[in-house]
């Protein structure tokens, strides 16, 4: 895999994917400023974009804040809730387009998920003649996407770069929490 300083790189990050790994995986949050570093290593970044979804009371407007100050765009979605309390905010589709729409620009596009629903994505763009790279925890990324990819950075194999302790809890199996 080639790596080298006049690659165009655009980063999409789907925030929901990585949370909830951390989280359950190691009980922590995602480092997302060294995530982008790392996904960038001393290439030309073009666009760094994070998925996003909004709730009603607004406390997630400090994490949105520190994204930007790390020079980080948001696409914002607001959280569905539905009868009966299920509630959802996928952003694989937006995620896709814009690594579509931007894709022309870039030599390399990073998606950092684990989520198998971008196969298609990464088949397509390296259909383009596009470099994909994947970012995620291995234990919750799909295998076919790890295998597609150009290259695969596991971030559980560098959790002291990769996340930040405490404030999130770890569940298992025991106490769900």
């Amino acid at each position: 895999m080639i790596k080298h300083s006049d690659q165009r790189i655009g980063v999409f990050i789907d925030v929901q994917n990585l949370y909830y790994s951390a989280r359950n995986l190691h009980g922590a949050k995602v480092n997302f400023g060294n995530i982008v570093k790392a996904a960038v290593a001393d290439r030309k970044l073009i666009r760094s974009i994070a998925y996003v979804v909004r709730t009603q009371t607004r406390e997630e407007k400090p994490f949105f804040e520190a994204l930007y100050h790390l020079g980080i765009e948001t696409r914002e979605k607001e959280l569905q809730e539905y009868f009966g309390g299920a509630k959802k905010a996928d952003w694989d589709v937006g995620l896709a387009v814009d690594a579509i729409r931007i894709a022309e620009l870039l030599d390399v596009v990073v998606i950092v998920s684990g989520d198998g629903d971008y196969c298609p994505l990464v088949e397509y763009l390296k259909g383009q003649g596009r470099q994909v790279e994947v970012i995620a925890f291995r234990e919750t990324s799909s295998t076919k996407l790890v295998e597609m990819a150009d290259d695969f950075i596991d971030l559980s194999k560098n959790p002291n770069k990769f996340l930040i302790k405490g404030g999130a809890k770890k569940i298992n199996k025991t106490n769900k929490i």
